[in-house]
């Protein structure tokens, strides 16, 4: 990877952990931007769907089954304007869980930059069997 590659990753990563600030969920925040030919075409941070309460967590500070992460949001998001996300590069604040993985495949997403490890390591690897380039880029 050139310098002036690893700037823009490092850059469009800042932004995503900015975006994630938007998020309402208290245990983590997480912000996911989606960037083709150098332009963000899409973003999206953990939360509730539209039209829901902007809670989070549950009375025992549990996630509620139907909070949508940040690169489901984002993917979707694409998914509802002219904009294509194939080839593009999705920086998320965290790593993708199984279930987000298997959106980025569908996507056509072919480079995902994630910034800290989540503890369930699936949906990396199965990134990874696809042939999509993961990698970790921790900003400071």
């Amino acid at each position: 990877m050139d310098n002036k590659q690893k700037l823009l990753d490092q850059r469009y990563m800042r932004m995503a952990r900015i975006w994630a600030e938007n998020s309402y969920c208290e245990r983590r925040k997480v912000g996911a931007l989606i960037v083709k030919n150098k332009m963000i075409i899409s973003d999206g941070y953990n939360g509730t769907p539209s039209g829901f309460e902007n809670q989070c967590e549950d009375e025992n500070y549990q996630s509620k089954p139907y909070v949508l992460h940040a690169e489901a949001n984002a993917i979707t998001k694409v998914a509802r304007s002219h904009n294509s996300s194939d080839g593009a590069t999705l920086y998320v604040t965290a790593s993708p869980c199984i279930e987000c993985s298997k959106l980025i495949i569908q996507s056509g997403i072919k480079r995902v930059i994630f910034g800290e490890e989540y503890r369930i390591m699936d949906g990396v690897e199965l990134l990874k069997r696809a042939g999509i380039e993961v990698s970790l880029l921790k900003v400071e």
